[in-house]
């Protein structure tokens, strides 16, 4: 993984509850700080809260203060939903909101890409195709990945586009249903990247399922195996990758981005302590931070 083309591991968010003694302590204490405590475990973690409302300047200075000591360290970040699921609902004033952000990540070299995350209901069509079309020449100067669900948009002529304006292509682990797009190891830019959400079938779809359960869902390693492939495929393509596991239920998305590094690096990571009470498996992959002596990766 070292030299000119990089992966990046790393979980989809970091602030969730459900966490606590899990990924953390379960009494971390007033001056915890799950970023920074993240931070020494992935080189790259995935800003979803940028999907329900903008950061601004000030708070992305404080995120980037508070991985300092992981020094290779960058986010991704989500684009804000008024774009990609209420569309044609965005004013001038959430492009602002949106860039202030950004623009901040973007100027100290931690803005790894912006993803550009559609749902299914979005579909190769005249009408989708042309906001397509206008929202990447909006935001043209960022390093963009398009994340579509709908099979319509698995099309040559649409991957030959996407290179041509420099747009990197999401490769997405979902459940499959009738008209979903399929694991790909797809590159049309010198970004890769990889989104794995789980295959929760049973709640995917479901209308009133809580987001917890949507993403409940731990990979075997023997699921993993063939995204092992594809992301060594995609990473001779690009100069940089982006792994996110977004299946952040109790923690999953933390164990499972921790076995694809391992594998990845065929050797054992440092992985945050109380994980290991839940998951004991991990043990094949990962030493508890605690058995290490310079527990900070980056250093």
């Amino acid at each position: 993984m070292a030299g000119k083309r990089k992966i990046r591991v790393g979980p989809a968010g970091w602030s969730y509850k459900d966490w606590e003694g899990i990924v953390y302590p379960q009494k971390p204490g007033a001056k915890f700080d799950p970023l920074e405590y993240l931070a020494r475990f992935f080189d790259t973690i995935e800003i979803n809260s940028s999907f329900y409302r903008p950061f601004t300047a000030s708070t992305a200075k404080s995120w980037v203060n508070r991985v300092s000591d992981a020094v290779d360290f960058k986010f991704t970040a989500k684009l804000n939903r008024v774009f990609t699921h209420e569309r044609g609902k965005a004013t001038e004033e959430d492009e602002k909101l949106v860039r202030e952000g950004m623009d901040e990540l973007a100027s100290v070299g931690k803005l790894g890409a912006v993803l550009l995350q559609f749902p299914w209901s979005f579909k190769n069509t005249d009408d989708d195709r042309v906001y397509l079309a206008k929202l990447l020449e909006r935001f043209r100067e960022y390093p963009l990945a398009l994340e579509v669900r709908h099979s319509s948009w698995n099309n040559p002529q649409i991957y030959e586009w996407l290179e041509e304006l420099g747009v990197g292509i999401c490769n997405v682990d979902q459940p499959l249903f009738t008209k979903s797009i399929k694991p790909a190891a797809l590159t049309t830019s010198q970004v890769g990247y990889v989104r794995l959400h789980g295959r929760n079938y049973q709640d995917w779809f479901r209308e009133k399922a809580p987001r917890d359960d949507r993403y409940n869902y731990l990979y075997s390693l023997d699921e993993l195996e063939p995204w092992i492939t594809r992301i060594k495929e995609i990473a001779k393509k690009t100069k940089e990758s982006y792994v996110i596991t977004n299946n952040h239920f109790r923690g999953q998305a933390v164990v499972n981005a921790l076995e694809i590094e391992s594998t990845l690096t065929e050797k054992r990571v440092v992985a945050p302590e109380p994980l290991f009470k839940l998951y004991p498996a991990l043990t094949d992959s990962a030493t508890p931070e605690a058995n290490v002596e310079e527990p900070r990766l980056f250093e």
